[in-house]
């Protein structure tokens, strides 16, 4: 099965954004609006327990799952190409 990799890339970075604002939000939720800077902050500059560090934190975890979803998807299409081929023929 092939995938597509731009509709696998764009599904993956819409998943990763949500994930990434929803759980900014829930620790707002629970613990107020500190502007900590979280582990997730130190790799998303700009990122802290803020609301404008959530959408912040949206638009890089977005850029970073459409990348990632690109490679992962071109690199599943590539291996699965050449496990179709076979195996290598044998040199005697």
């Amino acid at each position: 099965m092939k995938l597509n990799i731009w509709a696998f890339a764009l599904a993956v970075a819409i998943w990763w954004a949500v994930m990434v604002f929803c759980a900014d939000l829930w620790i707002i939720l629970f613990e107020g609006e500190t502007g900590q800077v979280l582990d997730l902050g130190l790799v998303y500059r700009g990122y802290n327990v803020s609301i404008a560090g959530a959408f912040i934190g949206l638009v890089w975890a977005f850029f970073d799952g459409l990348i990632g979803g690109l490679i992962f998807a071109w690199l599943y299409n590539l291996l699965m190409r050449r496990a179709a081929a076979g195996p290598p023929a044998k040199a005697d």
